[in-house]
Parts: structure tokens; sequence; C-alpha cells
């Protein structure tokens, strides 16, 4: 073999076995850089996410401070709940005591001092949410309403209060007392059995009567 073809299967075999060249770093990190395309994206993606968190958490503490000021309301409104309970029987006495006060006794200036006590007492207890609980001529309530006497009549509606036996009271719709009641109850009809007696006793006795006549 010439040494002119010993050379040029070396350098075939030096051009097959000599490596790539490796890219230059600057270009590496190019490629692996995002384009501004997806880093404005990615951007807007968090942004949204951000918003959606802060609108979240926005919402959330609104809710709490209005729940919170509706406790705060409600214990307000209630907060004197078990003292006016507490007066309820006195209010109850003034009541029975105006009740039975005789009429010629009701000029007196003591009497009328006593009754302006009186009013004075309910209007304080009035603006503090109490008020009486509605009875006589209204449909039974058992959320107001408790029936202690029950009286069948065809006069009066089924269920109608005829009479009140104790004030109930409200405080601020809330029921504090219920109030005790007469209520009507509509009169059971009467059946033809319950009428005549046993099924069939008219009869008989018609049938009897007829034989022994004849």
């Amino acid at each position: 073999m010439s040494e002119r073809m010993v050379d040029d299967v070396e350098r075939k075999v030096e051009g097959a076995q000599a490596p790539e060249p490796e890219p230059a770093p600057e270009a590496a990190a190019q490629a692996a850089e995002p384009s501004l395309e997806q880093q404005l994206a990615e951007a807007k993606a968090q942004a949204a996410e951000y918003l959606d968190q802060w609108r979240r958490t926005a919402a959330d503490l609104s809710n709490y401070r209005k729940r919170t000021e509706r406790e705060r309301e409600e214990i307000t409104r209630f907060s004197n709940a078990a003292l006016l309970t507490r007066l309820l029987p006195v209010i109850d006495d003034f009541d029975r005591a105006m009740a039975a006060l005789p009429p010629d006794l009701r000029q007196l200036t003591w009497v009328e001092g006593v009754a302006l006590i009186d009013r004075k007492l309910r209007l304080i207890l009035e603006a503090e949410g109490l008020r009486p609980v509605e009875t006589v001529g209204k449909p039974f309530d058992p959320e107001k309403h408790e029936a202690v006497i029950r009286e069948e009549t065809d006069a009066y509606p089924d269920g109608q209060i005829l009479a009140e036996l104790q004030k109930g009271y409200e405080l601020n719709g809330r029921v504090l007392r219920h109030a005790l009641v007469k209520v009507a109850v509509a009169k059971a009809r009467e059946t033809g059995t319950e009428a005549t007696g046993e099924p069939g006793a008219t009869g008989e006795a018609g049938e009897a009567g007829a034989a022994g006549a004849a």
C-alpha cells in the first residue's frame, strides 16, 4: 500500500473518532431560558392566583365582621332578658291591683300616683323592647300561647283565643313568657249512631212496637 493511501485512511479514522464540538455555554443558556412570552404568561397566572386568594380572604374577613356584628347586636338586645323576666311578676301585681281597685277610689291622689308609676315603668320596659303578646280574638299560636283551658263552642272559630289568664311578653320579637289563655274548640258533631244509640235500635223498637200492637 502506498504512503498516500495510508495517509488517507488515517485521516478518515481520525475524522470519525474526533468528538463533535460542544455548544458554547451562552448558546446553551439561551436555549434553556424561557421566552418572554412564557415568562409573561407565568406572571399573569401567578398574579391571577394572588388576586383570587386576596378576594377570598377579603370575603372571609367581611363575613366574619358581619357575623361578629350580628352576635354583638344579639347580645345587646337580649342582655337584659334575665332582669326583665324577674320584673314580670311585679308587672302582674300592678295589673291585678289596678283591676281590683274600686271605681270610687281611682280619683284618690295616691292611687293616681301609683298609676303614674305603673305607666312610667311600662314606658321604660317598652323602650327596652318588651311588648305584651296579643291574645284575645287572635288565633292560638303555640309559639306564643299556652292553652290552659279549652272550651267547646260553636260561637267562635276553632282555635280562637277567648280569654287571657296571664299576660305573655316578647323581648325584641323573642318570646320571654308565653301567655296563658282559654281557647275555643269546635264541638264534636253528633253522628247518627251517637244520636240514636246502638245501630238499628230505632228500627228494632219500631218493629217490637208494631208486633205488640198486632
